[in-house]
């Protein structure tokens, strides 16, 4: 029995888009890891979420950047 929680449709279609190697699920999104060139990947998030229209928003601190991450959350 699972007692994860379903992913929001919304989030479900970033991630498809997006396709991200290392991700990991949280309350309000996710957390990608991993990425080497992160101005080029939030970039790239914030276009995917654009043209898809989709309700959600990008967050980062210096702290993710020290192993290359990001978060992917719900409005």
């Amino acid at each position: 029995m699972s007692t994860q929680k379903p992913i929001a449709k919304d989030l479900q279609k970033f991630i498809d888009r997006y396709e991200p190697t290392k991700f990991k699920v949280m309350r309000s999104g996710i957390e990608i890891r991993g990425v080497s060139n992160i101005h080029q990947a939030i970039q790239t998030a914030k276009d995917i979420i654009e043209k898809l229209k989709l309700n959600l928003n990008i967050s980062h601190s210096a702290d993710m950047v020290s192993y290359g991450g990001f978060e992917v959350n719900l409005r």
